[in-house]
């Protein structure tokens, strides 16, 4: 059994598969994907996507404002507290901060994470953590505002393995997407080949980032078995012991019941 830790289910063009969204969960099924969490990325396209996902049960969700949708509204703690409780949301985020085009915008980013990181405390709930060009701040804020207590996943991870160990030692998970594929990502592969395993979740970040053999197109939660395969291969190790230890990271880190799947 796979699972996608990171999709974005309401931003597939849907008129790629027969059936629209059950068209999709059928191709990931049909590849061994049995569940997946579809990440939040603003509050006003919040409740259509739960609305779209509600007669799947494979499917989780979360409660949160990407660092990079600087047109919408602040998210306060109370808003995603309450987003936090609903029962299909098993995280807060995805949050953090992305300096790569938004580096005018840090003071905002950065309160917006911090109000992510309080959200998730109260809640109880993991964090989905985004960083691009911006490893300081986000490690500095995570410690500042004791992320360290609720833990959570620095996803779609394309950082080195100093950035990792930080990272594991504040206690959170890493994803790895199918830019861990790409030919030139020796850094990131190197993170995947050392990292424990009991740390390790394997994403999609559809329809962005599709893996080799797929690199280019639309990508889609099926395509996580690639990242999975390609994860093994580095790490001297079967699908099926990839598949299982992250499944069962899954498991433990959002609290989902994978007997249900």
């Amino acid at each position: 059994m796979l699972v996608d830790s990171h999709c974005h289910l309401d931003r597939l063009d849907f008129t790629r598969f027969a059936n629209g969204l059950a068209g999709v969960l059928d191709a990931a099924q049909a590849n061994g994907v049995a569940r997946l969490l579809s990440v939040a990325t603003d509050l006003e396209s919040w409740p259509a996507l739960a609305q779209m996902t509600e007669p799947y049960p494979q499917v989780a969700l979360s409660a949160g404002v990407h660092p990079s949708e600087d047109g919408g509204r602040a998210p306060t703690v109370a808003e995603l507290v309450a987003l936090g409780r609903e029962p299909r949301v098993v995280a807060i985020g995805e949050t953090g901060l992305d300096y790569y085009y938004g580096r005018d915008s840090a003071q905002r980013q950065q309160d917006w994470f911090r109000t992510h990181v309080a959200a998730a405390r109260e809640v109880g709930k993991p964090l989905i953590v985004h960083t691009r060009d911006a490893r300081t701040d986000t490690l500095r804020i995570l410690r500042e505002e004791g992320a360290r207590e609720i833990g959570g996943v620095l996803h779609c991870f394309t950082e080195d393995w100093d950035m990792a160990e930080q990272a594991l030692e504040l206690g959170f998970h890493l994803s790895f997407s199918g830019i861990v594929t790409f030919k030139n990502t020796k850094q990131i592969q190197e993170v995947a080949r050392r990292m424990p395993a009991e740390r390790m979740l394997v994403e999609t970040d559809s329809p962005y980032l599709a893996p080799v053999p797929h690199r280019g197109k639309p990508n889609q939660p099926a395509w996580v078995r690639h990242v999975a395969e390609f994860v093994a291969r580095l790490r001297g190790e079967s699908l099926e012991q990839v598949s299982a230890v992250t499944s069962a990271n899954y498991h433990s880190l959002f609290g989902v019941a994978l007997e249900e799947a």
